[in-house]
């Protein structure tokens, strides 16, 4: 653990000395170097023309210049976000959900991750969810409804932060068990079990837009209305084991550099098979750039 946490430090270290040496232009060098998802021919293949409902966004990493471009590719996009207002979006006009220049646009909904009650069972052939899941109280409550509005082989590509790149990378992975006890308990986003944890461990040099400790601990206490903490840490293994026990058979995973994890999974009606992705050898943590998944192994 010690060796895991030196390592981390040293990489955070030399990101914050970077950003200080080339200011605005190491923004422009990380697009430079980002590097697009493996396999990409994969991903659209399997969303070519399907019909999909996205939870938040729109999302850059969809876009043509992101590092998962698959608005290009979709039949449409609806759109879900929990408020018609938020730090993210600004304020939102309900209607129209522009997600990409060439695409007429999709119809933009306001509801819950956790109760997509507008939304009538199986009415989606994908589901696209990037860097939302974690800010959901109740991930499995969400995953449930995700998988309620699929049709049978429905696909969902869920990316998550990996906590080795974002500024969770002091804070412990969230057990599954944890995440179970939260849909046993019916947590809802009011929850502020992760508050002292957060607050202690949370690195602020990671997150400029928090502000000073004081701000950032301020609208943690009002995350009910800013839903900007992160309740639950994610590394790859414990995403992965996530989405199995929702019922999901993953197709896809990947660990990616800056802080993405990357899945592709399907909603099927029979018993899913994960063995392969959920094994201390799997390619996706034997190829992983993150050494918190190097635990696993």
């Amino acid at each position: 653990m010690n060796r895991l946490l030196t390592e981390v430090s040293f990489a955070a270290s030399i990101r914050r000395i970077g950003k200080r040496v080339l200011g605005n232009r190491a923004r422009i060098l990380r697009a430079y170097w980002r590097k697009p998802v493996p396999d990409l021919e994969a991903y659209t293949a399997r969303l070519a023309g399907r019909k999909a409902f996205e939870i938040g966004g729109p999302s850059e990493i969809f876009s043509d210049h992101g590092v998962i471009p698959v608005y290009s590719v979709l039949a449409s996009v609806d759109n879900c976000l929990f408020s018609a207002q938020t730090i993210w979006t600004g304020t939102v006009q309900g209607g129209s959900f522009q997600y990409h220049p060439k695409k007429s646009p999709g119809a933009q909904l306001f509801c819950e991750a956790t109760d997509l009650h507008q939304v009538a069972d199986s009415s989606y052939e994908a589901l696209l969810a990037s860097h939302c899941l974690e800010h959901v109280a109740n991930p499995l409550r969400a995953l449930e409804e995700w998988k309620r509005v699929l049709v049978e082989d429905g696909i969902l590509l869920l990316i998550l932060p990996h906590k080795d790149g974002t500024f969770d990378w002091h804070r412990p992975v969230t057990s599954l068990n944890h995440m179970i006890q939260d849909y046993e308990n019916n947590v809802g986003e009011s929850d502020l079990t992760h508050l002292p944890e957060i607050l202690a461990l949370h690195d602020l040099e990671k997150d400029a837009a928090a502000g000073s400790a004081e701000q950032f601990k301020k609208r943690c206490l009002a995350n009910a209305s800013t839903r900007a903490m992160h309740h639950h840490v994610f590394d790859t293994h414990t995403a992965a084991t996530l989405l199995d026990h929702a019922g999901f058979q993953l197709v896809r995973v990947v660990a990616l550099r800056p802080f993405h994890i990357i899945m592709l999974a399907a909603k099927c009606g029979y018993q899913t098979e994960n063995s392969l992705f959920l094994r201390s050898d799997s390619e996706f943590l034997t190829s992983s750039p993150f050494p918190s998944d190097w635990r696993v192994r």
